[in-house]
């Protein structure tokens, strides 16, 4: 069959009106602004940078959002978002090895509600920072921070800016532990109750775990650190740490105050602790619960509802569906029985704040971020479309916002 020209002019503007209306159906729309933390070269000393990328409603799948922007330092570790997702914060572990030394940093930007990041202020840090995490109250943001010294530092907030010290305690065993007061304890992570009413911190006792080297200790290896705020941001130790295996890597808090969950990297488990009067801990008693390899970062969804963790040499996410009476976690799985897979070497995880339907891990070998969908109704996870996104040079956090002004999916304490 023959068309005229005039035929076919008429044939390609319904063609491409055709696609434009598909295009347009089809549109992305924006639900939440991810953030990821990583380096930008492989060179030592590159500078360190923070990415942002748009996650769609429908599908979870991330694009390139606003510009770049310099992490502020080198090796930017980890980040924190206030309440109002009005403010973020990087932790930069620096460089002592380069000439000149290239000090560690803690950076706050300004967080516009379309993702744009925008530098405010730097404090030069003396010790190396772990791990950062602002109260919900968005009044202090706290630094783990070690080894020699291992310390955690209470920061005061003033409408986002980072003031002065407010309180400081050394990570150390002591009372009951005495003998132990030397050795050299290294922190791995820290997270503030959403009530604002206590802070932890994970640690390993590095004189009595050090694979590959010398030991000097028979102290317990694993160890959680409690504190409770007070006035002004004093924090308050609790008479002793609890233990937490052998070599505990994140820890996570529940949205309602009641549990605190705590990975252990070398034994392959989930620790899980109840919180009792006075934020003080008791462990779950049916625990500790089964991870895949080497478990390394652990998040609660936004509803309280499921657990998350990401293992770093199997390259996979665990997830468990919380009993919400005993706060016990089960794993759940896919129909298929397939693992929840990433690229390769996940350190970092969160969900996505705004549905709280999107999980995404930093993958730090693979140089990239994978994303899942999750069942609200089970917490089994999908992958996202086309997942892993690729990122910059091994990425090591990630933090997130939502889109506008957005309702956040949230459980009251």
């Amino acid at each position: 069959m023959k068309f005229s020209k005039l035929s076919q002019l008429f044939l390609v503007s319904m063609i491409g009106l055709l696609v434009a209306t598909l295009l347009t159906s089809c549109e992305i729309v924006t639900i939440d602004y991810v953030f990821v933390a990583s380096s930008a070269g492989s060179g030592i000393g590159s500078a360190g940078q923070i990415e942002t990328y748009d996650a769609d409603s429908q599908t979870g799948a991330l694009r390139s959002g606003q510009p770049t922007v310099s992490s502020g330092g080198i090796s930017p570790v980890s980040m924190a978002i206030t309440s109002d997702y009005a403010n973020l914060y990087v932790a930069n572990q620096g460089n002592p090895a380069a000439s000149p030394v290239v000090s560690p940093t803690l950076v706050h930007f300004a967080l516009a509600g379309n993702g744009v990041l925008t530098l405010k202020d730097t404090v030069t840090l003396s010790t190396t920072p772990v791990s950062i995490a602002v109260n919900a109250a968005g009044t202090y943001l706290y630094v783990a921070s070690g080894p020699n010294p291992s310390t955690l530092t209470a920061y005061s907030l003033s409408s986002g800016a980072i003031g002065s010290v407010a309180s400081q305690q050394p990570l150390n065993l002591y009372n009951a532990y005495a003998s132990y007061s030397t050795d050299v304890i290294v922190p791995t992570g820290v997270t503030v109750l959403p009530n604002g009413n206590a802070v932890y911190v994970s640690a390993y006792d590095q004189s009595a775990y050090n694979p590959g080297g010398s030991t000097s200790s028979t102290a317990n290896p694993g160890w959680l650190f409690g504190y409770t705020t007070g006035s002004g941001g004093a924090l308050t130790a609790a008479p002793n740490p609890y233990e937490a295996g052998i070599r505990p890597a994140g820890l996570t808090a529940d949205p309602t105050n009641r549990f605190i969950y705590v990975t252990d990297f070398a034994s392959n488990e989930l620790i899980g602790y109840t919180i009792l009067a006075n934020s003080t801990l008791d462990y779950m008693v049916n625990g500790p619960f089964k991870t895949g390899n080497e478990p390394q970062a652990v998040v609660v969804d936004p509803r309280g509802l499921y657990v998350y963790v990401a293992n770093e040499l199997d390259s996979t996410v665990s997830s468990y569906t919380i009993n919400l009476g005993s706060g016990t976690p089960s794993a759940s799985y896919n129909q298929t029985g397939s693992a929840n897979s990433t690229d390769t070497q996940p350190v970092a995880i969160l969900v996505d704040p705004a549905l709280g339907r999107f999980v995404y891990t930093a993958n730090h070998l693979g140089n990239s971020v994978s994303g899942f969908k999750m069942n609200p109704d089970t917490g089994v996870l999908a992958q996202t479309q086309a997942t892993p996104y690729p990122v910059g040079y091994h990425p090591t956090a990630l933090a997130s916002v939502p889109h506008g002004n957005h309702a956040t999916q949230t459980v009251s304490p």
